[in-house]
């Protein structure tokens, strides 16, 4: 098994330039693909986290996600496109 290296930065701004609505969506992204832990607290995947980088509400991806979860890489990917969302992959 090759283990991917490197992370996906899916950035809060379309290709077009225009800021991402709503301003949540990061936190809302994550809070979909966490699971529920203890008392009731979310536990947040530990592949798929936020970030703010140049003011900008990023979401970042483990690359190593697509061998271990394919199909929750493809969902997170997949919202990007669709959205039309900048990608930088590191």
């Amino acid at each position: 098994m090759s283990e991917q290296t490197g992370k996906i930065i899916i950035k809060g701004v379309t290709r077009d330039g225009r800021k991402f609505r709503p301003s949540d969506w990061a936190q809302r992204l994550t809070t979909a693909v966490a699971r529920p832990g203890p008392k009731g607290r979310v536990r947040f995947h530990p592949k798929v986290t936020m970030m703010t980088k140049h003011g900008v509400n990023c979401v970042v991806i483990d690359r190593s996600l697509e061998e271990e979860d394919p199909m929750l890489f493809e969902f997170l990917t997949n919202f990007a496109r669709f959205n039309n969302l900048e990608v930088e992959e590191t």
